[in-house]
């Protein structure tokens, strides 16, 4: 686990600097691709009803999920057999690709220069590269907001997450997560198309994320005061509103970070030009201004340095104690 943790370390750090450049081919493409073309595979070899698209669901998931696991394993083990430093170079590498802290703020900052700038039509050009509504029907304020709730939101899916996952199992475990991250974002829709065939990656993908995503909201509440934000505020939000999600995990760093900086999110939001009504997350003690966007992406940051942080320190505490000897 010390390699591990090593790497993840190491992947961390390349990630804080370089983030993830365009011309670099990421893993997770490759992911979607096999999603895409098993997507319809699958379909045609199943009855179209209710029960033969759950169980073409099923299978479609475990399938991504095996082939998304089983080549970086199968590359990892060859590169231990010619070189462990290869092998560790390559999981370094591998932890760096799937953390998307630096990316995430580098999208959610280019909202903020447009709205610094007041171009609203740039800024919802920019959001809309990060968030799923409807953005033609959103002023200064909800581009601004869509814009926070994707970088709270993201925090763990993004980050936080994937460490946990990559420290317990490094890459290989990292894949796994990141391949059921993305059978949730591209099948795990309550549409027409998706409400069966999606609906065992969607419950997956909310059984992984279930600590995950408590971890990080927590993590939020602790780095509040590290970035100038009230933790007192934070906590209580995070208490009450946690739960205000259709899914049982996005809430809580939403509720984390609207507690913290004071101001409302969530609410009713347009997707492909149907009104969804969703209840609220936090209270509006002021407006919502631009440089919420900012304070939210130094809020993330904290808490991943924590994460890391808890990790260690976690990985020391249970080998002091002698569980590793």
């Amino acid at each position: 686990m010390r390699w591990n943790l090593l790497a993840l370390t190491a992947g961390f750090v390349l990630d804080l600097i370089l983030g993830d450049p365009r011309w670099l081919y990421h893993p997770v493409r490759a992911i979607g691709l096999l999603i895409d073309k098993g997507e319809m595979a699958f379909r045609r070899i199943f009855p179209k009803s209710r029960q033969g698209e759950l169980t073409a669901g099923v299978f479609f998931a475990f399938f991504v999920v095996f082939v998304s696991t089983l080549f970086p394993f199968l590359i990892l083990l060859l590169a231990w057999k010619l070189n462990p430093w290869l092998a560790f170079a390559l999981c370094v590498f591998w932890d760096y690709q799937l953390l998307a802290a630096r990316s995430l703020r580098m999208e959610s900052m280019r909202v903020y220069d447009a709205l610094e700038d007041k171009d609203l039509p740039k800024a919802r050009r920019a959001v809309s590269m990060i968030v799923g509504r409807d953005v033609d029907r959103l002023d200064e304020e909800g581009v601004a907001k869509a814009a926070v709730e994707t970088v709270a939101e993201n925090a763990s899916d993004g980050v936080i997450a994937p460490m946990l996952f990559l420290a317990l199992g490094g890459p290989v475990l990292g894949f796994l997560y990141k391949s059921v991250n993305t059978l949730d974002s591209m099948v795990g829709y309550k549409n027409e198309k998706y409400l069966y065939f999606g609906r065992f990656s969607a419950k997956l993908d909310d059984v992984l994320n279930w600590i995950p995503a408590r971890v990080s909201g927590l993590l939020m509440v602790i780095a509040s005061p590290f970035t100038g934000l009230s933790m007192g505020q934070a906590l209580r939000i995070y208490r009450r509103d946690r739960r205000n999600h259709a899914s049982p995990n996005s809430a809580h760093t939403e509720a984390a970070a609207a507690g913290a900086l004071g101001v409302r999110l969530a609410g009713n939001a347009w997707y492909f030009g149907k009104l969804y009504e969703k209840p609220f997350i936090g209270d509006s003690l002021r407006p919502m201004e631009y440089e919420d966007i900012r304070r939210v992406n130094q809020l993330m940051y904290a808490a991943s340095i924590l994460a890391l942080t808890g990790i260690w320190g976690l990985w020391l505490f249970v080998g002091k104690i002698g569980l590793f000897s």
